[in-house]
């Protein structure tokens, strides 16, 4: 089953390589979306793929790379778009 969620992860995420972790992992297990730095501190994420791909994912993102200390993580499920491949944004 094919599914989309959205997170925002909220904590020391910025500066400790969290969008490369993150790119290199969603990339390993076949995922489309993005993932990109917002204004605020923190990092968002979209994952598009097969459904224990994406929940793999969303595991790996409460951990981080070792630098990194994640606070809080909010999930949203999305509407399935279909997205081409997975990129790192800003």
């Amino acid at each position: 089953m094919l599914k989309r969620n959205k997170i925002i992860i909220s904590g020391e995420v910025q500066g400790v390589f969290f969008r490369k972790f993150v790119y290199e992992h969603a990339v390993k297990l076949g995922l489309k979306g993005y993932v990109k730095n917002t204004e605020v501190g923190d990092v968002e994420a979209v994952f598009e793929g097969e459904e224990k791909n994406v929940n793999e994912m969303v595991k790996l993102c409460k951990k981080g790379p070792r630098e990194a200390k994640v606070k809080n993580i909010t999930l949203i499920k999305e509407k399935f778009l279909d997205e081409k491949e997975f990129v790192r944004k800003n």
